[in-house]
């Protein structure tokens, strides 16, 4: 080899080595400048396109479920590229990117499956079909459904409450809707030769369904205490604060009303006929008619009454405490007194009772009479009886039960003459104590009538002329409970007044009577 071609080897090896590098530094800044800026947008790219992707997720939006479970709401998919882009190598960061930027569109789907389990426990008070919504929102080979096949949801319909059913009251071929208050009539089937009248019902049909409860006054006609107790009632009943229904009859007997009298024009009383027969007496056939056109649509019963024949009444329930049904009902009336008693046999009440409506009586006063104090004790206790069964308002406070009367006896007077009392109504008295006294007026003779017991003064007669043997106080015995089941079973003779009295051997020397002497009054 010669002498030149050894230099021009040097020169070539020294060209090499000084050249190569620049030219691959400049390759390298090169890529540098270029590299980045391609990844960036490779991302900006990916980031527009997720956000196009997202596009039907507003539809789930309109159904509030970003509000039930703040799990459905879109992830930000951009903030986090930018960080690992951040983060990573630039020749890791292209093939991430890349690999980002075919998977984006899909990212939605994992936050829509959630099970309707989930949605429950997120509201208990909303009933939402998540899954129907994933599936709509992403298609089966993973993209997003479009907007066109998203259906749009109306939250009202997919949130189901179970609302109470609410029946309208039929009643005399009327229908009265809940949530009102009416007026009917009634009128028995048979005319009677024109004497048959059009007897004013009132109804008041609750909001809420409930129990059917009926108030009967006037079914003896001159009785007029229970007549303004129903009014008072009806009037000041609310009808969306009422659960169930109420039925006011305020006078049952409208013909022996209009002659101020107890019965009915042909001299029957009508509290003797029940349940009825459409083919007997007027009485009988009237009767028959309330009965099977109103009483058998209650589910309780409360007929109103007042003393008879000039005698008044303490405001108090006479109730066949034998029968459970009716004894829950007659404990429900507040501080009243109860009277233990079956009846007559023909009284509403006790037909009432037999057809499996509890039934109780009140006594409240005497007839012929409007007596404000007496009206309002009463309207108080049927008041406190619908509070306590649930029936209008809420009780603030739970009275003391009322003494239960197992016995009761009549004192009569043994001489003629003129009544004079001296022991008021509802009196506690003790044997021997005087109730009053009888002057003949002529004569001038005197002689007390005392008790035999000691109890309370349920009824008594008002001061009048009376005869020898003329029931004048009703005396309520206090008896323990135990006596109840043996002594419930008797029967009143003619009504409630003489309840359950003492044997005759033991009333020797006094002026009581025996059980078989009673007297009419419910």
């Amino acid at each position: 080899m010669t002498i030149c071609s050894v230099k021009q080897l040097i020169r070539l090896v020294l060209f090499s080595v000084l050249f190569f590098p620049v030219v691959a530094f400049a390759q390298g800044e090169e890529e540098n400048n270029s590299g980045p800026g391609t990844t960036l947008a490779a991302v900006e790219e990916s980031a527009s396109a997720s956000s196009a992707s997202s596009q039907p997720l507003p539809k789930a939006e309109s159904i509030n479920l970003g509000e039930v479970i703040p799990e459905l709401q879109p992830p930000k998919v951009v903030a986090a590229s930018s960080e690992e882009s951040s983060a990573s190598s630039s020749s890791e960061l292209t093939a991430s990117s890349s690999a980002r930027a075919s998977s984006l569109p899909a990212a939605p789907a994992p936050a829509t499956s959630v099970s309707s389990s989930s949605v429950a426990s997120a509201s208990r008070e909303q009933t939402v079909t998540v899954s129907s919504v994933a599936d709509e929102i992403t298609s089966a080979d993973g993209e997003p459904a479009s907007s066109a096949d998203t259906p749009q949801a109306n939250p009202e319909e997919n949130v189901t409450e179970e609302e109470p059913v609410i029946l309208s009251k039929f009643i005399l071929g009327v229908e009265v809707p809940p949530n009102t208050s009416s007026r009917l009539v009634w009128m028995p089937e048979e005319q009677l030769s024109g004497f048959a009248e059009q007897t004013p019902v009132l109804i008041v049909n609750g909001a809420n369904p409930g129990k059917t409860l009926c108030l009967t006054a006037a079914v003896h006609g001159d009785e007029l205490n229970g007549i303004e107790m129903i009014r008072r009632v009806m009037y000041n009943l609310e009808p969306d604060k009422l659960t169930g229904t109420v039925i006011g009859i305020p006078v049952v007997n409208l013909m022996g009303f209009r002659r101020n009298s107890r019965y009915l024009p042909d001299r029957r009383d009508l509290n003797r006929y029940f349940p009825g027969n459409t083919k007997g007496s007027s009485a009988s056939r009237i009767a028959h008619s309330f009965f099977s056109q109103v009483i058998r649509h209650c589910d309780a019963l409360v007929d109103i009454h007042t003393g008879s024949f000039h005698r008044t009444n303490l405001t108090q329930l006479r109730a066949d405490l034998s029968d459970e049904k009716v004894a829950a009902l007659a404990q429900n009336f507040g501080t009243i007194a109860v009277l233990n008693s079956r009846g007559n046999y023909g009284s509403l009440r006790a037909a009432a009772v037999r057809f499996g409506v509890p039934s109780v009586t009140m006594e409240a006063g005497e007839p012929m009479r409007m007596q404000s104090e007496v009206v309002s004790e009463g309207v108080k206790a049927i008041q406190v009886m619908m509070t306590k069964t649930g029936m209008y308002g809420k009780a603030s406070k739970w009275y003391k039960p009322a003494p239960v009367y197992y016995k009761s006896t009549w004192v009569r007077a043994n001489q003629s003459g003129i009544l004079f009392s001296q022991a008021p109504l509802g009196k506690r008295v003790m044997p021997g104590e005087v109730l009053g006294t009888v002057t003949d007026p002529i004569t001038n003779a005197r002689s007390e009538i005392v008790s035999p017991y000691r109890g309370r003064i349920l009824g008594m007669a008002l001061d009048q002329v009376v005869l020898p043997g003329f029931a004048a106080y009703h005396i309520g015995i206090q008896t323990p409970e135990a006596i109840l089941i043996e002594e419930g079973q008797m029967e009143d003779e003619d009504g409630d007044d003489a309840g359950i009295e003492p044997v005759a051997e033991d009333l020797q020397g006094s002026e009581t009577t025996k059980p078989q002497d009673s007297l009419e009054d419910e």
